[in-house]
């Protein structure tokens, strides 16, 4: 009994051991160019070269990610086919009325991987230099700021969102279908404020198009060392943009924990590192279980401020 007993630990070990024997998916919701798409290839070509088979990238867009988690959800639980989690997955638990997952139930935490700070822009014309005068003219003129964003539910229209509920703001969310539009927008005054990636925002900011108020992330960029974190105007704030690796709930542990400290290992690697800051990330290793944590603590910071937007998505 007892040796039947530790069987199944022990092939679980085993199949850790030889994983990965063919081809692994990582499907991601946002389609070829996204930063989810470049990071799921970033990973995988690492994870790819330490393992010894491919790791391929498979979009399947739509729904903010909806459709590319529930393909994971769905997934034979081997460790073939992982997810490239995102934000939004943290966001749509809330936004969307009718998902046919759980996320946080359905979806095991493999590894966290990147971090892309975002920054609130503003047109110069806007009498705000600096983001407390912002408030101040916000609080002296509601109602009367359109802020863009590339869409509902999207990481920027949650952080403007979150800056509305803690600097005690009326602003006006414009829904864009992607960054151009809202840019075109910005730089003509039909919308007054932007948030967006840092990444993104770089070019139009050196060039002197907009005025970069204050960076979302908890402590500023190294991108923007002059511009101010939003946190030292109000405690406390925090919303980035982020990306990891998830796999179907019931994958074997020994399968996840050996994923966890390959990607793990990889983002301490210095090529793969410059290679992240080339496209506008930050690596931020997080294990499986400090993964778990932090996309707990997200979905429930998120339903907080989706509620109190009011947005929803059938």
């Amino acid at each position: 009994m007892g040796a039947a007993a530790a069987m199944p630990a022990a092939s679980g070990l085993a199949y850790g051991d030889e994983y990965p024997t063919r081809a692994v998916r990582i499907i991601e919701g946002f389609g070829g160019g996204s930063t989810p798409d470049l990071v799921s290839r970033l990973i995988g070509q690492w994870l790819a070269a330490r393992l010894g088979q491919p790791f391929v990238v498979e979009e399947r867009t739509g729904a903010g990610s909806n459709i590319a988690t529930e393909a994971v959800v769905t997934a034979s639980p081997d460790g073939y086919t992982l997810l490239n989690v995102v934000t939004a997955n943290a966001i749509n638990a809330t936004l969307y009325e009718k998902l046919d997952f759980d996320f946080t139930r359905d979806i095991a935490p493999v590894a966290g991987l990147v971090r892309f700070p975002m920054v609130l822009l503003v047109n110069r014309s806007l009498p705000a230099n600096t983001l407390s005068e912002f408030i101040a003219y916000a609080k002296a003129n509601p109602g009367k700021i359109n802020i863009a964003s590339p869409g509902v539910g999207t990481p920027m229209h949650v952080a403007a969102e979150l800056l509305k509920l803690m600097a005690g703001i009326d602003l006006v969310h414009v829904a864009y279908r992607g960054p151009a539009a809202a840019f075109t927008d910005l730089f003509g005054g039909q919308v007054q404020a932007f948030i967006i990636t840092v990444s993104t925002a770089i070019g139009p900011i050196k060039a002197g198009k907009v005025r970069a108020l204050a960076v979302t992330g908890a402590t500023r960029s190294d991108v923007l060392p002059d511009v101010p974190a939003v946190s030292e105007v109000l405690p406390g704030f925090e919303a980035s943009a982020w990306n990891g690796i998830g796999a179907p709930k019931a994958t074997p542990a020994a399968i996840i924990d050996k994923l966890s400290a390959k990607i793990t290992a990889g983002l301490a690697d210095p090529t793969l590192k410059l290679r992240i800051t080339d496209v506008g990330g930050e690596t931020v290793p997080m294990p499986s279980a400090e993964f778990a944590s932090f996309i707990l603590e997200e979905t429930e910071k998120w339903a907080k401020v989706v509620k109190f937007s009011g947005a929803k998505v059938n």
